[in-house]
């Protein structure tokens, strides 16, 4: 994947691939959202658990996990997009988006809608037909957000935890 540049209001991000050592600043943004912070922490005993999960992430040519870094390098926000090739829908390829997080600080500024905008070209580079997310029922602010995007409450989503 290419770098990109955005520009909003005056701040320049970079949106990129991310390496082990983004692993630590990612699991942070994932812990500041409180309806995961009960889940994910940002302890650094359990640095390692993430450091094997990101190791099978980056090993995958179906995964890429996304960074968006400040003009300082700071890691402000991620999301993890996965491609799945599936047999529905005439053999359409689907881009499934995850974990999308920004610094709260940064919230609604624009960040948001460029890194969406960005996957959904990612995903047509990729030969995705597609674009599909999940989203906590309790997050209408984030749904309104991807309506705003063209995004569509199609379907109920599921879980079952192993």
């Amino acid at each position: 994947m290419t770098p990109a540049a955005i520009a909003l209001s005056g701040q320049n991000f970079r949106l990129r691939r991310a390496a082990a050592a983004d692993v630590g600043p990612i699991v942070e943004l994932m812990a500041a959202d409180e309806l995961r912070r009960n889940v994910d922490s940002s302890d650094p005993g359990r640095l390692g658990t993430y450091l094997e999960a990101f190791a099978r992430i980056d090993a995958d040519p179906a995964q890429l996990l996304v960074v968006v870094t400040d003009e300082q390098e700071t890691v402000v926000a991620t999301m993890q997009l996965t491609v799945i090739p599936g047999l529905a829908r005439a053999g359409a390829t689907r881009l499934q988006v995850e974990a999308v997080r920004v610094d709260a600080r940064l919230r609604g500024n624009g960040l948001g809608t460029a890194m969406m905008s960005w996957a959904a070209e990612e995903g047509r580079r990729r030969g995705a037909s597609m674009v599909q997310l999940t989203s906590d029922n309790s997050r209408s602010a984030a749904h309104r957000f991807y309506e705003r995007l063209g995004f569509t409450p199609s379907h109920v989503g599921f879980k079952l935890f192993l």
